[in-house]
């Protein structure tokens, strides 16, 4: 690809907008030289973007048929295919286990009592009528609930469930079933190519922390979660797209078990200092950083543009691309964003 490609100002107009949905207006997206979709996919398979993305240039899809099989649901109450009953509340907008007796008490109940679903019954086909994939961003279909370590809690509840990742009399069954577990995702992602080859890459889901630190030790990230996240991931490759996390919590002292399992990037909460991640990491994982905070109201717009430059100074690196973290979406103003993308381009059509 053709990185020279001189920078022009009518790049900041709109060339076209995406669709707003559920009555919200469109949003405006600029004339640039490449796509989005296009520049995403530089960013991952070349290390090479023509400017910093932000959320805009892409978009995570939790697509219904996938949602109310394997995920969360939608806004009410539903039984996934492994039998488990989601309770939706509306005050957070989310589904959780509904509350009283596990499913299992016991890892080595797994085996007997969990059941694998047959997505060759689902309709896939009209799935992909209902959903038409927009060729211009990056669209990534999101795994929620994931295959590891959340689905095992979706089972046993959290307290059991982090129990089974250590206790001897446990572990094999986990492992057990995170290998079952991987296989069933590689047929979930293989049919997601199949039905969308428009998806470039997957994003998948595993929590491993709260908000002041891990769930477990490192030893038992790479004891139990790393070689099927790594399986996974390979898998992926294989089909030519590229790996996005999502992974709550204070996951900064495990972003070394990313990067060997395989994942390309990660967009990290606010409690992890993510610029200090960018430094230490950013060479072997892509890490959405958040640009230093600052009061939209009472910061004039040249010292916006200001900081925008600063932070393409400080994060522009050849051979080590980043995004804008979407937990900073909240400052990036009509300025910072212009100037973010302005300066960027330039910075990176120099190298």
């Amino acid at each position: 690809m053709n990185r020279k490609i001189p920078f022009e100002k009518n790049e900041l107009l709109p060339g076209d907008f995406i669709p707003g949905r559920a009555g919200r207006p469109d949003t405006p997206i600029r004339a640039t030289p490449v796509s989005a979709r296009e520049n995403i996919s530089a960013m991952y398979f070349d290390k090479h973007p023509y400017w910093i993305p932000t959320a805009i240039d892409a978009a995570m899809v939790a697509l219904p048929l996938y949602n109310m099989t394997l995920g969360r649901g939608g806004i009410e109450d539903f039984t996934d295919s492994f039998g488990i009953e989601w309770e939706y509340v509306p005050q957070v907008n989310g589904a959780i286990v509904r509350p009283g007796e596990p499913f299992i008490g016991n890892a080595n109940e797994l085996k007997d009592k969990i059941k694998f679903p047959n997505m060759d019954e689902w309709d896939w086909e009209k799935a992909a009528e209902d959903f038409k994939v927009d060729m211009k961003r990056g669209y990534q279909p999101t795994l929620i609930n994931g295959f590891w370590f959340e689905r095992l809690v979706s089972f046993m509840e959290f307290g059991p469930a982090a129990v089974a990742l250590i206790d001897d009399e446990q572990k094999d069954a986990v492992k057990a079933f995170f290998e079952e577990s991987t296989e069933f995702a590689m047929k979930v992602v293989d049919k997601m190519i199949e039905y969308w080859p428009g998806f470039d890459g997957i994003n998948i889901h595993d929590d491993w922390a709260g908000q002041k630190a891990p769930f477990f030790s490192m030893e038992t990230a790479y004891e139990m979660f790393v070689p099927y996240m790594k399986a996974l991931t390979d898998h992926i490759h294989s089909k030519g797209r590229y790996v996005s996390l999502h992974s709550c919590g204070h996951g900064y002292d495990r972003v070394q078990a990313f990067i060997d399992g395989g994942i390309d990037s990660w967009d990290p909460q606010p409690m992890n200092d993510t610029q200090a991640l960018f430094e230490h990491y950013g060479d072997k994982i892509i890490i959405a950083v958040a640009p230093d905070r600052f009061d939209p109201e009472t910061t004039s717009e040249e010292e916006q543009r200001s900081r925008a430059r600063d932070f393409v100074d400080r994060f522009c690196i050849p051979g080590k691309p980043l995004t804008v973290a979407g937990y900073g979406a909240s400052i990036l103003t009509p300025a910072f964003s212009d100037e973010l993308y302005e300066y960027s381009r330039k910075k990176y059509a120099s190298f």
